[in-house]
């Protein structure tokens, strides 16, 4: 039997608020969700799962928490659905209880001010500056952000659920506790226009969109100076993993570098998150300006494994221009890899560029 980490609230009905985003959200009064008030009679059956954690809906708590959900207010908000397509979906305009499966969402949620209405989290290998909501003993154990635990996820019986693309696969399943609200980088794209959107599905969902404006507008300031600076210079972004040098193009992870720096990525359009096979022979080759490196090994938090400063410390790499001009970098690994997409990671991911490029980080 699983014991709630936060008591359970009612959730009271908000008034509706105006000037949200077209994009964003649209407010409706709509019937009560169907999620919580069937909690104890259907999940079992549709998930096959015991349930140590199940609220009676003859207790007096029961009934009027049925009672305030009755006249719950909803918002609309945009979401991908378990094919990665884009949709929209409904969701509780200020819910109180969420779990958050997703660290660049998470990290969004937080420097929202909002980390107080988490009751789950992933708590597996996590960036530096998220740790202290993932040793939180009052936010559950959820699991990792590509294995969730179903069961303590259902026993707290959130009101949303926020995935990233780890748990794409799982979205129908998810969707049978409650709303899941799928959103992720897409690499077609700057990141910041990813970043922005995402940020204003939230921001919409609690109210915060003038604290959300402010920061997306000095990141368009920095990333306009950091873009002078680097323009046409030539880079190759890699990523070391299990010994292996593997390139990342403007099509995939790190794609942040060549579409939205101005730096000239010569891998082009590669599209792998993982890397594309390569060689050190490829690089002198190549020999680009600039090299950064992500090590993966490093951020996953894998034991024993090489790190990647000394898998580039040979003699072909010596021979680059980037060697010869001190310009290879090494990114700051767990948040390029794992919370990518975040607020907070796109400062530190901008901070990472601006000390390449001798700049003066803005904060």
């Amino acid at each position: 039997m699983f014991k709630l980490s936060r008591p359970l609230k009612l959730r009271p009905s908000f008034s509706c608020f105006k000037g949200q985003r077209q994009q964003a959200a649209t407010i409706a009064i709509s019937p009560a969700e169907q999620h919580r008030s069937s909690f104890s009679r259907t999940l079992k059956a549709l998930l096959g799962l015991s349930v140590g954690v199940t609220l009676s809906l003859s207790s007096p708590m029961a009934l009027a928490e049925q009672s305030a959900t009755n006249n719950e207010q909803q918002i609309s908000v945009f979401t991908y659905n378990g094919a990665r397509e884009e949709t929209t979906i409904m969701v509780p305009h200020q819910p109180q209880r969420i779990a958050v499966i997703d660290y660049a969402i998470l990290d969004i949620i937080d420097r929202l001010g909002l980390s107080s209405r988490i009751v789950g989290t992933a708590k597996g290998v996590a960036p530096e500056y998220l740790q202290h909501l993932t040793t939180d003993p009052d936010i559950e154990n959820l699991g990792t952000v590509k294995a969730v635990d179903l069961e303590r996820l259902m026993a707290l019986e959130p009101e949303v659920i926020f995935i990233g693309g780890r748990l794409a696969a799982q979205y129908d399943q998810l969707s049978r506790i409650a709303p899941v609200v799928f959103l992720a980088v897409d690499y077609k794209q700057p990141l910041l226009q990813s970043v922005k959107r995402n940020t204003d599905v939230i921001a919409s969902i609690f109210d915060q969109q003038h604290q959300a404006d402010a920061l997306l507008q000095s990141f368009a300031q920095r990333i306009a100076t950091v873009k002078e600076k680097a323009q046409g210079s030539s880079v190759l972004v890699g990523m070391v993993n299990a010994s292996q040098f593997k390139t990342l193009g403007d099509q995939g992870r790190c794609a942040f570098i060549g579409q939205d720096l101005g730096f000239n990525n010569i891998a082009g359009d590669l599209s792998s998150n993982h890397g594309n096979e390569s060689s050190f022979e490829l690089l002198l080759q190549l020999n680009p300006e600039y090299l950064f490196v992500l090590d993966r090994d490093s951020a996953i938090g894998r034991n024993g494994a090489q790190l990647a400063r000394d898998v580039m410390n040979n003699e072909l790499v010596h021979k680059t221009k980037a060697y010869q001009q001190d310009h290879i970098f090494y990114l700051n690994s767990a948040v390029w890899y794992l919370s990518e997409g975040g607020l907070s990671a796109m400062d530190l991911m901008l901070q990472d560029i601006e000390q390449a490029l001798n700049l003066q980080p803005q904060q």
